[in-house]
């Protein structure tokens, strides 16, 4: 299947099992015109997918909805939950807080059931104020703590936050390689404040202050002012705080201005499109802190990128492994509840105990259900277990 074209604002497509169709095999009604949704219909079930489809971060929501929609797949030909169908709607959120927001009261108004995504941090953020008073469960894909921070009782995360990501970073570059000559670069978005902030936390702890500190836009494409800075200070190790395709311009930059130093991060460097972007020669040697480093880490990753890679014709990685992962949990906590709504699902997701590709998720009362990463390191354009 083709990846998704970039959808207008609050246009919805529904996905039939392996083919892009206008309605789901199974109800015939419009988005938000189905008989019941609710714990007692008999029409099919509602969710909603939002995320980027169009813009610079379409690669997340493209993944993620891969991901989601291969769970759904297999709910559905299993005969879905209580022998009702399983709908995935899916709204293109472009990246843009105001438009995630007013996606937020859509899927209220057309009473969804529940959402998967957004693989944006700042878009969740900016949608949970309007699902929390709609009582709408929402399993997200962001890593910052900012979402942690919201204390919502409908908002989970599908992975660790960036609290985990980049202590385990610190404890490898610091603890095992000794490395203290860091610099940072990273973006003022809420996923870049994020890491900035948790990495900065976790080498603070360790008595170590960066040798430099550079903060970019969302949007910037010319690195060279701050990377000149980054250059004069001789760094060890340059840690990225930003998304795939700016992280990737910027190694790609550095590479060019003479840097030599390793870069690290977290889950954006450890995908495709971070490689691509920055070049598989420039992203070599790239340190990368991940709950899922690769898809032949168990027999359950291999079992999921086979299924995956038939599916979609493209290799599994970890935002598709991320949503499939919550996107079971829903559907479980869906099926252990009856399909029940609002607070009573929440409880249900929050009581699911389950071993997924990124690890046993066993939610607290902040939303959090994964709390570990390993560390990998791109070597010939793939990302592989670091060793020591």
């Amino acid at each position: 299947m083709s990846d998704l074209p970039g959808l207008p604002r609050f246009r919805t497509f529904t996905f039939a099992a392996g083919v892009l169709a206008v309605v789901l095999a199974g109800g015939c009604a419009a988005p938000g015109e189905s008989k019941d949704s609710g714990s007692s219909g008999t029409g099919p079930i509602k969710i909603a997918l939002v995320d980027a489809q169009s813009g610079q971060l379409s690669s997340l929501g493209k993944w993620e909805y891969k991901g989601a929609k291969l769970a759904v797949d297999e709910w559905n030909t299993a005969g879905g939950i209580n022998g009702r169908k399983i709908r995935l709607d899916v709204f293109d959120d472009q990246g843009d807080p105001t438009v995630g927001t007013n996606i937020a009261r859509k899927i209220d108004s057309q009473k969804y059931l529940a959402m998967i995504g957004t693989a944006e941090s700042a878009v969740t953020i900016a949608m949970a104020p309007t699902l929390r008073q709609a009582e709408i469960p929402n399993i997200a894909s962001g890593q910052s703590p900012g979402m942690v921070a919201l204390k919502s009782p409908f908002l989970f995360l599908n992975g660790p936050t960036s609290t985990t990501y980049d202590e385990t970073l610190a404890k490898y570059l610091v603890d095992t390689k000794k490395l203290k000559k860091i610099a940072f670069i990273s973006n003022n978005g809420a996923y870049g404040k994020g890491e900035h902030d948790a990495f900065l936390k976790a080498l603070s702890g360790r008595g170590i202050t960066p040798v430099d500190d550079e903060v970019v836009t969302t949007d910037q494409k010319d690195f060279s002012a701050q990377l000149t800075k980054i250059r004069q200070r001789q760094p060890q190790v340059v840690f990225i705080g930003a998304e795939e395709v700016e992280s990737g311009l910027i190694v790609k930059q550095a590479r060019d201005l003479g840097i030599n130093a390793p870069f690290a991060g977290a889950a954006p460097q450890g995908t495709p499109v971070f490689r691509d972007t920055a070049g598989a020669a420039n992203a070599e040697g790239t340190i990368v802190s991940s709950p899922y480093l690769s898809n032949d880490t168990s027999a359950a990753t291999k079992k999921f990128a086979a299924a995956y890679k038939a599916a979609f014709g493209e290799e599994a990685e970890l935002h598709g492994a991320k949503a499939y992962d919550g996107t079971q949990i829903m559907l479980t906590a869906m099926k252990n509840s009856g399909v029940a709504t609002g607070k009573k699902l929440a409880d249900a997701i929050r009581a699911v105990k389950y071993e997924g590709l990124m690890g046993d998720f066993a939610f607290d009362a902040t939303g959090v259900g994964i709390t570990a990463t390993s560390i990998g390191i791109i070597r010939k354009g793939t990302l592989v277990k670091a060793e020591g």
